[in-house]
């Protein structure tokens, strides 16, 4: 993915972030860098697995392949979309575990993980945390000067969750360096 928007100059240069939007079906991710002004999306898309294997085996891909992102693009942090339980507990529970195994893919390669809600996540993207799935979708495309606008909500949500972090990354750097002075 090439392209590119401003961001904020208090953005650390080259920052690079991987986003997840976490679950056992589909797990999208999105790496998104900070530099020069920009904010630049150098990879995204899906990882699927199949319901037709058994969970622990879905969760091992999925660790897997955030394994070889991290390997591949070596971010500096890594944010992961919080849960939102709605009224399907079930649903809630298995994009736990995929958010469980994305963050221990994380802590093994020791890097800081930070969580956002969804309406955080929209409103750092939309400007308002009611935005609905195209406008993020379209808004991220925008953002990040894609040529397309990504096909899968997964992808977009994750690209999403990523600048979010780039965007709050400085206010939370000062914000920890004031707690320690």
């Amino acid at each position: 993915m090439h392209g590119g928007v401003r961001a904020g100059a208090q953005n650390p240069p080259g920052m690079r972030v991987l986003g997840i939007d976490p679950g056992t079906a589909n797990t999208g991710y999105g790496v998104v860098r900070s530099g020069s002004g920009r904010l630049e999306a150098l990879a995204a898309g899906v990882i699927e697995t199949s319901s037709r294997i058994p969970l622990e085996r879905r969760l091992a891909d999925i660790h897997a392949r955030v394994t070889e992102l991290i390997a591949e693009h070596e971010p500096d942090a890594v944010a992961v979309e919080d849960l939102f339980f709605g009224t399907n507990a079930r649903s809630a529970f298995a994009v736990g575990q995929a958010r469980g195994v994305v963050l221990l893919a994380a802590g093994q390669h020791g890097l800081p993980c930070a969580a956002y809600t969804p309406q955080q996540v929209k409103g750092a993207v939309c400007g308002s945390g009611r935005a609905g799935k195209e406008q993020v979708a379209r808004m991220v495309s925008a953002l990040l000067r894609l040529a397309d606008v990504p096909k899968a909500d997964h992808t977009s949500d994750a690209l999403a969750v990523a600048v979010c972090h780039l965007n709050r990354a400085p206010l939370q750097a000062r914000l920890a360096k004031a707690v320690v002075a």
